[in-house]
């Protein structure tokens, strides 16, 4: 932002006419206001975008707000929640009209782009000066790094697996499936008139693609070999829509859509993440979960979000403060508690109901075989090829192996 006032100037004014005048008390005498009392500090209003919109996220963030203005000096949080899909379009357009938050909790996957866009704040000196650091598990903890620079502070950390119903499962005489085979033939013998064996997100955003993933470094492939490996996952999805086991309007479902249809028990099986966690603590129904089936290999989505800072704040000094307090053991566990998340930092991982409750633990061990999506600056045009590819071929409108090919020319230029 722009400041039609410089501020060196008004101090050299300052200095130079209490020297003239021999008042040394002078600009003492403007931090106490005359008194002869210490003034309270300035409070500054901080702006806040996320997009943690769904309604059980709410209490976590507003205690950690609370907690924030609480003791953090001098600092308000006026927060706008901000739908998935649209955050990083929105801090782009705000960058065009100078209206940029402070703070913003990005996905991880989006530092890459915003960082390069010069809009985050470089947080490097201070980061080294706090001297927290090797505190983080290195997945989180890369996903801050741009360029040589730390551009974050990881917010939390997930990951995907599979939730299942227990009632379901044992009427229909089926065990929780291990391996892709299983699943195709849970999910079909779980499948009836009023409901499918298995839900999960293909919506064409960053969820979809975070969900369809997995498949795809199960079946031993990866991005730089989509051509080739890409059909196998698309296939064996495709298959499932065929059989009826996984429903078509799973293209247009997020991953709060697809929780729903598991709680209101349209779908006896979910690909889904530990977020869930203090929504489905309140089904009628018991459930459980298991890791993600593997095909020639385990794997999961290492999910997550980031604290960024943004370059155009007036207040980095306040912002960096409001971080570290986000950071102490006392806040972060009880605010990932809340959200059903999972901590980022390795000092953590004995800390909080993770240990004990063997749903949050089951996700807390699939971090160690969980992947990040560090694939360079323009990830976001890889996400979107994978994206209309998978859409492609689950409604039906190209061949796994045309679809992957097509995708392929976009993802090997952005990986370039």
């Amino acid at each position: 932002m722009t400041h039609t006032t410089d501020r060196r100037s008004i101090l050299r004014t300052a200095g130079a006419g209490a020297a003239a005048l021999g008042l040394s008390g002078v600009l003492a005498s403007c931090d106490t206001g005359g008194t002869g009392k210490a003034r309270k500090p300035r409070t500054v209003t901080l702006t806040l975008w996320d997009y943690f919109t769904p309604a059980n996220f709410q209490p976590g963030l507003n205690a950690l707000i609370a907690g924030i203005e609480a003791h953090v000096a001098g600092v308000r949080i006026r927060r706008r929640a901000i739908p998935f899909a649209d955050l990083v379009n929105a801090l782009t357009l705000a960058a065009i009209s100078g209206d940029l938050p402070d703070l913003a909790i990005v996905d991880n996957v989006s530092m890459s782009s915003l960082g390069g866009n010069g809009l985050l704040a470089d947080l490097t000196s201070r980061v080294k000066s706090w001297g927290q650091a090797r505190a983080y598990y290195p997945g989180p903890w890369a996903s801050c790094q741009i360029g040589g620079k730390t551009l974050g502070i990881p917010n939390n950390s997930n990951c995907l697996a599979l939730y299942y119903n227990t009632s379901m499962l044992h009427d229909a005489g089926v065990t929780p499936p291990t391996n892709w085979d299983q699943l195709a033939d849970s999910a079909r013998r779980l499948t009836t008139r009023n409901r499918f064996g298995l839900a999960m997100s293909a919506i064409r955003t960053e969820e979809g693609v975070f969900q369809f993933l997995p498949f795809l470094w199960q079946s031993g492939g990866d991005l730089d070999t989509f051509a080739t490996s890409g059909p196998t996952p698309l296939a064996f999805l495709k298959n499932l829509i065929d059989k009826g086991s996984l429903s078509r309007a799973c293209v247009g479902w997020t991953q709060e859509d697809v929780n729903a249809r598991f709680l209101s028990r349209r779908a006896a099986m979910q690909i889904n993440g530990p977020w869930q966690i203090p929504v489905l603590r309140k089904a009628p129904f018991e459930w459980n979960v298991v890791a993600l089936p593997r095909d020639k290999t385990s794997a999961t989505c290492l999910g997550g979000e980031n604290w960024v800072v943004l370059a155009t704040s007036d207040h980095l000094d306040k912002a960096w403060q409001v971080l570290e307090y986000t950071q102490r053991p006392s806040v972060l566990v009880p605010y990932l508690e809340s959200l059903g998340e999972l901590p980022a930092r390795k000092d953590l991982a004995h800390t909080g109901t993770w240990t004990s409750d063997p749903v949050l633990n089951l996700f807390l061990k699939q971090l160690a075989i969980a992947r990040p999506r560090l694939y360079g600056p323009h990830y976001a045009d890889i996400s979107e090829a994978v994206a209309k590819a998978e859409q492609a071929v689950l409604t039906g409108s190209a061949s796994p192996s045309a679809a992957a090919s097509a995708a392929a020319v976009k993802i090997d230029k952005a990986l370039g």
